[in-house]
């Protein structure tokens, strides 16, 4: 086995100004942002270090022991051949552990140089929570945090409009910065800090919207020790992924000229427009709606990754049906002909068999994920053909039988909010009859921000489709559908 990864094998590594603090430091901050930033520091004149912030408790200890290094390894397949590309990223400068030196978190803020806060905290991250105080070491929610972090640099620089931040959240929520923003200033009026704080949140710092698109599936067991062979160190952060990227940041053309994705020789599909939410329509309800649907059914039928369910004849057919079927009509607001091209893209990369995404890893935070993703489309279609959508209340019922947290007598390792989790369970061993679950789960407001019992014919299409899953009719079903 090589040695491992460390800065003797970067000897010539550039420690740039510490303009990035980095909320998180998982596989897609790492394989996607990152590469991006090591890519602006390489071929412009950008030069920004990355800090690493962890949100949460504990530390980034591989990270630290590999001198903040790690290699991104892309590949695709073009003609038939597999291509494959690997890059040291040597952008990350130091990590910082909130819940271990408070200190040196708030001494982050009061850095003159800093100018980018990214973050990816999950679809769960950005949330309010009242129960977060100023004086907590840290905060508990990322939001508080960032409002903490926000008003040190604040007071330190009392208020000088040159020091806020240019904020870009990539967390896959609807308009993630904006919400950002509001919960950042409704901390601001819980915590009873001056107006002015307020008011230099809204005029000197930039919230973009962004959407993202990039899979990394982790570190790739399988082939690690031929590349570690080929790259001639041992990377235990090695990210796998591929090479196609999308990241749609909504902000005005100005923002090129501090952060240059469009002077580049690496062609760098990053666009900076005027509204992002078409871009988001399409990637969220089919790429993202494809990948709702896959999770909860796969699972169920002891499928691992996406690309296997691509070679599931039964599951395959169903997504293609369900996304060229129900999905792309019920987006009326966008011609079908850029849907359809688009949704072939997204299955030539599913099939990528390189690329090892687990659908466990996709089922996090399903809740929410079936909100944002699905119920759009199944709204939408019921709208322009007065019909309910077949296959997409099917791929319903599957999230919600695997949300019973345990299948054919083995639990499920599933990965939500507590509260989330407790309630379906609960659900589900409460629940005298599966009538009265569905109109349970249908009525909970706070899930789906509205009461789905009032949709025509969806309680008992979503109950008689939970009792055929029940009764292992869950492949037949699916078969029953092909078109």
């Amino acid at each position: 086995m090589p040695a491992p990864l460390s800065n003797r094998f970067c000897p010539q590594r550039e420690r740039h100004p510490e303009r990035i603090v980095q909320f998180g430091g998982g596989n897609f901050l790492r394989g996607f942002v990152d590469w991006v930033v090591d890519v602006l520091n390489t071929e412009t004149d950008f030069g920004g270090g990355i800090v690493i912030v962890k949100a949460t408790p504990g530390t980034y200890e591989v990270l630290d022991e590999q001198d903040c290094l790690f290699t991104t390894y892309l590949h695709v397949i073009q003609a038939g051949e597999l291509v494959e590309e690997t890059r040291l990223i040597s952008a990350v400068n130091r990590s910082v552990y909130p819940y271990q030196d408070i200190a040196a978190y708030l001494a982050l803020a009061r850095q003159p140089e800093l100018r980018f806060i990214f973050s990816n905290t999950t679809e769960s991250g950005i949330v309010y929570s009242a129960a977060d105080r100023f004086s907590d070491e840290p905060p508990a929610s990322f939001p508080a945090k960032l409002t903490r972090f926000l008003y040190e640099r604040y007071q330190h620089f009392t208020g000088a409009p040159a020091r806020g931040c240019i904020i870009i959240p990539t967390e896959l929520i609807v308009d993630n910065a904006t919400r950002l923003r509001e919960i950042v200033l409704q901390f601001a009026a819980l915590w009873r800090l001056e107006a002015g704080f307020s008011r230099w949140i809204t005029a000197h710092n930039i919230f973009c919207n962004t959407l993202v698109d990039r899979i990394i599936s982790g570190f790739p067991q399988a082939d690690a020790a031929r590349v570690f062979d080929q790259l001639g160190y041992e990377d235990r952060l090695l990210a796998a992924g591929e090479i196609y990227h999308s990241w749609i940041i909504e902000a005005d053309r100005s923002l090129l000229d501090e952060f240059p994705v469009d002077k580049t020789e690496t062609a760098l599909n990053v666009r900076v427009v005027d509204d992002a939410a078409p871009y988001r329509t399409i990637k969220v309800r089919l790429l993202n709606g494809a990948h709702t649907s896959m999770a909860p059914l796969g699972i169920l039928l002891g499928i691992e990754s996406v690309r296997e369910a691509m070679e599931h004849e039964a599951l395959a057919t169903f997504i293609t049906d369900l996304i060229f079927q129900e999905v792309i009509p019920s987006v009326s607001e966008i011609p079908r002909g850029e849907l359809e091209v688009f949704a072939r893209d997204v299955f030539d990369r599913f099939r990528n068999p390189n690329i090892h995404h687990r659908l466990l890893t996709i089922a996090l935070n399903s809740a929410s994920k079936v909100k944002e993703r699905l119920l759009p489309s199944l709204h939408g279609y019921l709208a322009e053909t007065g019909e309910l959508p077949e296959r997409l209340v099917i791929a319903f019922a599957a999230f919600v039988r695997l949300y019973r947290g345990e299948w054919q007598g083995s639990s499920i390792g599933l990965n939500d909010d507590p509260e989330v989790l407790t309630w379906f369970k609960t659900q589900w061993a409460e629940a005298d009859s599966l009538d009265a679950l569905v109109y349970r789960v249908l009525g909970n407001e706070a899930l789906w921000e509205c009461d789905l019992t009032d949709l025509p014919g969806l309680a008992p299409m979503l109950t008689e489709t939970l009792r055929e899953i029940e009764a292992g009719e869950l492949l037949a079903l699916l078969r029953r559908t092909a078109s």
